[in-house]
């Protein structure tokens, strides 16, 4: 039985919740969108950003696998390129090893159309897609996860991520009860707050969207990043539509009457996540200033969530001044927590890989955006 890989279409749709009903029953957490046309950043005439949906289709006209490809406008050592993410893949082969060569392929037909791809993500190097991608060759560059604790107790009581045993849970609840981990807590980022020594006076003013502004600081910036996707005003307001997916709250950051950057911010009460638990998790899914600025765009933007009452703030970034923003505003910045991964052609584009690597900025809006969060 042979297979194609087809757009996504209307006249599929059926096949797709079928397809859905196959993993679900093998005990596969993943599906795939039945619309064909994404919710999110659709494509539109013009646009540097949009999200395009493909099927594996068999004979019969039945879905076993797909994927999404996410291209996108960067700009890389001073000249723009479409680098493109890829969600999935998404195959049958998880729960019948009839297909269990599908995700491959599906792999190899993503670089067919798009040779500049790369995936942000991952947990770690034991997961499948992991070893099926380094042994095509891909590289794997670990980027840190940035944590900060505004509330101990809850932050003790209700995440999940740390409470995996009866005894862990014990140790937690006693040391939230006795208030020795609200101390610790809070003493360990007081001393990284005091190491950096550093005081902020920028502040934050929310806007509704991206303006001439947001094009203004774009260009001074850009050329600060050896490789950055497109954050002029309308590729944000593309990957921020008003009233939609996802809900960022917009912050322009300005000090002494000019705009230094911005910062967008989710606010998210959590209800068992495998991760948060039940916390209130405020995060920074999206930042852009000169790399001078980082740490006042992070004050701003940490302060505008506690001022919310939100119990934890986390980020992932991939650049290291914007990770020493975070360890200036008392972060605790956690390394290898995530992995950015391009293909061999991109890897090639960024060469030098390790020297370009130092100046890649991305955040949680890169990829396929912040979907934890």
């Amino acid at each position: 039985m042979s297979i194609r890989i087809l757009p996504h279409a209307a006249e599929h749709a059926p096949a797709v919740e079928r397809f859905n009903r196959r993993m679900a029953d093998g005990g596969s957490p993943w599906g795939f969108y039945v619309d064909p046309r994404p919710d999110w950043i659709a494509p539109q005439p013009g646009q540097s950003v949009w999200r395009e949906y493909h099927l594996a289709v068999d004979d019969d006209g039945e879905v076993r696998g797909a994927f999404a490809l996410k291209p996108q406008d960067w700009w890389v050592r001073g000249r723009a390129e479409v680098v493109t993410d890829w969600q999935g893949p998404f195959s049958e082969g998880s729960v019948n090893v009839q297909f269990n060569t599908l995700g491959l392929r599906m792999v190899r037909d993503m670089l067919k159309k798009r040779p500049l791809l790369y995936s942000w993500g991952h947990g770690g190097n034991e997961q499948p897609v992991v070893q099926m991608l380094q042994k095509m060759g891909w590289v794997m560059h670990h980027t840190p996860f940035c944590l900060l604790v505004l509330k101990p107790s809850r932050f003790l009581r209700l995440n999940a991520l740390l409470r995996t045993s009866a005894l862990r849970r014990l140790a937690f609840d006693i040391a939230a009860f006795t208030g020795l981990g609200h101390l610790l807590l809070k003493a360990m980022h007081l001393a990284l707050r005091l190491r950096h020594g550093r005081r902020f006076r920028a502040q934050a003013v929310e806007v509704a969207e991206f303006g001439s502004w947001a094009d203004a600081l774009w260009e001074r910036c850009k050329d600060r990043y050896s490789a950055i996707a497109w954050r002029d005003a309308a590729s944000m307001n593309a990957l921020l539509p008003a009233g939609n997916w996802p809900p960022g709250i917009r912050l322009r950051v300005d000090r002494d009457g000019q705009t230094i950057g911005w910062a967008v911010v989710m606010d998210t009460q959590m209800r068992g996540e495998h991760r948060f638990g039940d916390l209130r998790v405020g995060s920074v899914v999206d930042c852009l200033a000169d790399p001078a600025d980082t740490g006042e765009v992070v004050a701003v933007a940490t302060r505008f969530l506690g001022q919310r009452g939100v119990d934890i703030v986390v980020s992932n970034q991939a650049h290291p001044a914007w990770a020493a923003g975070f360890a200036q505003n008392g972060y605790a910045v956690l390394p290898d927590k995530r992995m950015f991964a391009p293909s061999p052609a991109l890897r090639a584009l960024l060469e030098p890989f390790e020297e370009t690597a130092r100046g890649l900025h991305l955040t949680n809006m890169d990829g396929h955006g912040p979907m934890a969060l």
